[in-house]
């Protein structure tokens, strides 16, 4: 793919980092990526992700827009409350940056349309908030053989992941949760959530996402990064590869 003058104007302190560079920017106006979630993670890496020159996006939420919402969720405002969260993020990433084909999907992911909701996907981001989709997503994403970044928030804490779990030696996301899915629910509503964390966790979730469609860095598969802001403490751990686990050994 050959750039526009305007795009080369556009993308410049991108291509001019030499890990990316004309050929990583190239591959990111090529990528589809398929975000699960316009939340408090998701409205910040779709932000990132569209003005990054991600050349699709899909995303996928089946919720309205709520006055709650906005202390974090900063694609929205006051007058779209009650519009679908999906098309208001849509539109926003539309007139961010026009390169950007944004594509709305108003349906909550299961398991019946999840091959289809992820199939054409380059990368998938989930930032969703409860533990039954993450795992649908998860398994769904290692069937396609689709790299993962799964991003989760608690109230002063998030952690960033990314999975490629059919490799050897990498784990999935089951390795990390284990196989049992019942749990109790942790949400926002209940809990509370500093909203610049939402901020934090959704920018390093897009920071995740372009590394792997670009490969600058180290590569951060089978790590777990965790946040805590209490105690102003970060730190990067390896996941090892569950060698009995059902979903990713064979």
């Amino acid at each position: 793919m050959s750039l526009t003058d305007s795009q080369l104007d556009r993308y410049a302190r991108h291509i001019i980092l030499p890990d990316i560079g004309g050929a990583g920017q190239a591959r990111l106006l090529a990528a589809h990526i398929v975000v699960i979630g316009a939340g408090g993670i998701g409205c910040p890496a779709l932000a990132y992700l569209a003005a990054a020159g991600i050349g699709k996006i899909t995303i996928i939420d089946d919720d309205r827009v709520s006055l709650s919402n906005l202390q974090r969720q900063i694609l929205f405002t006051e007058d779209q409350i009650g519009q679908p969260k999906a098309d208001a993020a849509a539109a926003y990433l539309r007139r961010l940056n026009p390169d950007c084909v944004a594509t709305p999907v108003r349906e909550r992911l299961t398991a019946d349309n999840a091959e289809r909701l992820l199939g054409e996907a380059d990368v998938v981001l989930d930032g969703c908030d409860n533990f039954a989709t993450r795992m649908v997503v998860a398994d769904t994403a290692l069937r396609l053989c689709t790299p993962l970044v799964s991003a989760a928030l608690g109230r002063f804490d998030g952690q960033v992941a990314t999975f490629r779990g059919w490799e050897a030696g990498k784990p999935c996301y089951r390795c990390l949760v284990g196989h049992d899915p019942a749990r109790d629910e942790i949400n926002c509503a209940d809990q509370g959530v500093l909203g610049a964390m939402a901020g934090m966790i959704g920018a390093l979730g897009a920071v995740e996402v372009i590394r792997q469609i670009t490969g600058f860095g180290d590569d951060m598969a089978g790590k777990l990064m965790i946040f805590d802001l209490l105690s102003a403490r970060f730190r990067t751990l390896d996941l090892p590869k569950d060698h009995g686990c059902p979903t990713c050994a064979a």
